[in-house]
Order: C-alpha cells, then structure tokens, then sequence
C-alpha cells in the first residue's frame, strides 16, 4: 500500500522499525538514564533489522520510489509521533491485526494507538490492497457543518483516488430524524462542502458502530474515511470511540484525521 502511494504521489517512504529498550536511572552516575541492554545484542538487533529490510524491499518491488529505513529506540507511539515531526511526514501507513476483549479495553493495538495521538492522516491496512479500487469511500457523517479541516482533506482523497463519496449516516433511537430531515441535512452538508459526485445512505440501527460494520459489510468499500476526536486517559476508557473500535474490527482500509479542537 504504501509504495502503490508513493508511486502515484512521487514521495518518499520512510521504513521505521522501534526497538523497545526500557531505560534504566543510575543515581550512581549522576543520574544518567541509559539504556538497559547489552550493545552486542542491540548491534546484532540492528543487523537483522536490516537484512528483514533488505528482504522485504525484494519482495515489495518499488521502481523509482526512494524507500530508506530508520532504526529507533523506544516504545511505538512515541517513536511513531516524534518521527513524524522529524520525517515532515504527510501520512502514516500501519497495518494490523486488531485486538479484542480485555485487552482491547486496557492495552489497544498499536495501530489504535497512533490513530488516536496522530497529528497527521493514519491509514491502517488489515490485507493486501492497493489504491486503484478504492474507486468507493465510505465515510460515516452526522452531516455537520463545523468540520471544514476535515471534509477539506476527504475531497482531496477523493480527488487523488477518482473515487465515489458514500456518506452514510447512521440513524439511532438516541438522535432519531426523519428521513425528509435526514434528506435536507444532506443537501446541506453536500452545498456547505462542496462535494462532487456522491450518494447518500440512510441507514437505521441501533447503535452507530453496529450500522457503519453492516453498511460496509454489503456496500464492499474501497476505503473508510473517519474523523477521530484523540479522547485519552479515562475518556477514552469510558467513551470507547467508534473510529479506533473500526481500526481494530473491520477488515476494510480505514483512513482516519485527527480532528482539530474548536475554539
């Protein structure tokens, strides 16, 4: 996926690979923090950090895409969010494999996790695919006219993509509307955005997440595009959001942006 997108975009990937090495305080030295492994043992991590690299670039082809590898030390996210800063990086591309239960709750795939602290777009990839059929997105709305930032950037995918807009909205017992009403909000959102060649799904369901997995399910995407609000600590434990449940349950690529605080 992501050469397929530097391909089409001339642009560079930048292969990261975080080695996690918890960092040790010796108060004996002054206080330094070092890091708690053997240099042999992170020289030889190294080296087979690039001959996986090596091996991999084989088996990806990438004519003419200038494809460098970066060896950091530290957990994921962290690694992830400042290489991002450092790299002028435009889009994050990860896959996964979702994870479920307690440790969904407590722990979260890695994936989710860049999703939500991510300043730039993340595209999460569970299988193969490349970017030629995703010729339908889908993007999940509550039709509102106050995410300029963000519809901005879905029009440019749409754009790049020569795609199709399904905007879906997902009608509840919780925020119950008529369908005239949800007609008229769409006509709306459509002439407030600007938004090209697109259809309107008006679905009913009990609860969004459940109708937006249905919907996807028959409609067969190429691609889901999501806002993402970033919750953390406590909020993200009890306001569970449906962007990061989607990341790790559905099987379709999911791009997901940060959305901006209002002020």
């Amino acid at each position: 996926m992501a050469v397929d997108i530097a391909v089409k975009t001339k642009g560079e990937i930048v292969v990261l690979h975080a080695i996690y090495v918890p960092a040790v305080y010796n108060p004996g030295v002054g206080g330094e923090v070092s890091l708690a492994a053997d240099p042999v043992f992170l020289s030889n991590t190294e080296e087979d950090a690039k001959k996986w690299f090596e091996k991999m670039k084989q088996e990806v082809k990438s004519p003419g895409v200038e494809t460098r590898l970066e060896i950091v030390y530290g957990d994921i996210l962290s690694v992830i969010t400042s290489a991002i800063e450092t790299t002028k990086t435009d889009l994050v591309v990860m896959g996964t494999s979702g994870t479920s239960g307690l440790r969904e709750i407590f722990i979260g795939s890695n994936t989710e996790k860049v999703v939500r602290h991510s300043s730039v777009p993340v595209l999460t990839v569970h299988t193969a695919s490349r970017i030629d059929s995703m010729k339908k997105i889908l993007l999940p709305s509550t039709l509102m006219l106050d995410q300029t930032d963000f519809m901005n950037k879905v029009k440019e995918l749409q754009k790049f993509l020569h795609a199709t807009l399904y905007v879906l909205f997902i009608n509840t017992p919780d925020h119950f509307v008529q369908d005239s009403e949800a007609q008229r909000g769409f006509e709306k959102f459509v002439k407030h955005y600007n938004i090209k060649n697109c259809i309107f799904l008006f679905k009913n369901y009990q609860d969004e997440e459940k109708g937006i997995m249905d919907v996807a399910r028959n409609e067969e995407p190429g691609l889901i595009v999501m806002a993402t609000h970033a919750r953390k600590g406590l909020a993200h434990l009890f306001n569970r959001s449906i962007t990061e449940n989607l990341v790790n349950h559905i099987r379709y690529p999911v791009w997901t942006y940060g959305m901006k605080k209002s002020h």
